[in-house]
């Protein structure tokens, strides 16, 4: 088949960032950590994403609340994520560069819980053990759209408090409930951890289009929920996007948990797939083929029903039991679906051109990125090229050429992002 020359442009996207991030969080945590006691044992709650300097910004909360004589140690918060197993998670921070050493506190990592309450509508609360039993209590998370619904409220400190500090119970007692749960049930759960655990203040970070930390900001306990809203407003704004709402087939080379918790943020693919939830309105795309897993998500391939083909170099690396149980504590099945498997990364771009209807292969309008986390440069089609020509926001640098593939039938690695 004649496949479509592509060449490689560099998107312009808003671009504040943090540059001294020990100092950043100095600054923001200093406000409320006067009133902590010497010798205070304090849980810092750190979750499962590829978070921009999440090991940086841990290490220094931890400095900070040691400068006061207290005791610092960090929970792993990342719900069923890890095999749902204590060891499992420890190995998903340790990914990240997080560990006792690094960050200078110990990791305590258990999966059992304690229930703290019930909603009004009959629905039971779970929160770390260990965490519970702290004086204090700070939670670490990244505000910013979430893939599986939108609010007020999305991903953020209240989703890490009642997700990932529920542990495995905590995330099947709210996921249980589908995207209503995630729309009413996060916020009211994270109202009646706050009124019953000790947390002390939580720690928003935000990013660029760069996957660069923005800004850090420390939120008191009383302000979490309306300051999340304000933060999450910003992170919306800051957020990357494709460079054509319209497109034939999507080219993506990596997923995976640290990527997004879809696998591929579905803010960027355009491609909500949750009963009940409406699908965005754009960007609109025929065909989705992913190449491969990302090496940090350690098989996890939750969110691969998202996309329409695969390869079977990533079907082999799916670790099957850790999936599954991550698609079924989120119960959005469809999700979970296994696509359309070719043997190589040709094949699957090959079939995918062929399958849109009445388009000729090499005239498709085609884009290929590293993953939805990564799109300051992406390659284009030839077809593309002349809706995309003139606009300041992009910036052409290569020329245009023939996608090279390896004896086996894969992108060679030269040709990669």
């Amino acid at each position: 088949m004649k496949m479509p020359r592509m060449v490689k442009i560099r998107q312009k996207f808003p671009r504040p960032v943090c540059a001294d991030i020990a100092s950043e969080v100095k600054k923001e945590v200093a406000q409320f950590l006067d009133k902590l006691p010497s010798g205070a044992r304090v849980a810092i709650a750190v979750g499962s994403r590829g978070i921009s300097n999440i090991k940086e910004v841990a290490a220094a909360v931890v400095q900070e609340v040691k400068r006061c004589g207290a005791k610092p140690f960090i929970i792993p918060a990342m719900g069923s994520h890890g095999g749902a197993t204590a060891e499992g998670q420890k190995k998903v921070l340790e990914s990240y560069g997080i560990n006792e050493h690094s960050v200078g506190a110990p990791i305590v990592s258990s999966m059992e819980v304690i229930k703290i309450g019930i909603l009004d509508n009959s629905v039971p609360v779970y929160f770390d053990k260990n965490a519970s039993q702290a004086d204090a209590i700070i939670p670490i998370n990244r505000v910013k759209p979430h893939t599986d619904f939108h609010d007020e409220i999305e991903s953020g400190i209240a989703k890490i408090m009642v997700i990932g500090l529920g542990k495995h119970k905590g995330a099947l007692s709210i996921h249980r409930h589908g995207a209503a749960g995630l729309h009413h049930l996060v916020p009211a759960a994270a109202r009646l951890i706050t009124e019953k655990m000790p947390i002390l203040f939580g720690v928003a970070m935000v990013e660029n289009a760069y996957h660069e930390t923005a800004l850090i900001k420390a939120i008191g306990r009383d302000e979490l929920e309306e300051k999340e809203k304000k933060l999450l407003l910003k992170a919306k704004e800051l957020m990357p996007h494709l460079p054509s709402d319209e497109i034939d087939v999507l080219i993506v080379e990596e997923m995976g948990k640290n990527i997004s918790g879809s696998g591929m943020d579905t803010n960027i693919i355009g491609r909500m797939m949750i009963l009940g939830e409406k699908e965005p309105s754009s960007p609109q795309i025929k065909r989705i083929v992913i190449l491969d897993l990302s090496q940090e998500t350690h098989g996890n391939a939750a969110g691969l029903g998202l996309a329409d083909f695969i390869t079977r170099k990533l079907f082999k690396k799916m670790n099957y039991e850790d999936s599954l149980v991550n698609i079924l504590t989120a119960r959005f099945i469809i999700r979970g679906k296994i696509p359309l498997t070719l043997d190589n990364d040709r094949e699957a771009m090959e079939i995918a051109l062929d399958t849109c209807w009445g388009i000729e292969p090499e005239k498709a309008g085609v884009v290929r990125i590293k993953n939805t986390l990564k799109l300051d440069e992406v390659y284009i089609s030839e077809a593309l090229t002349e809706e995309l020509t003139g606009r300041d926001d992009i910036e052409i640098i290569g020329k245009l050429e023939e996608m090279r593939f390896d004896k086996e039938g894969n992108l060679a690695s030269s040709s990669l992002l």
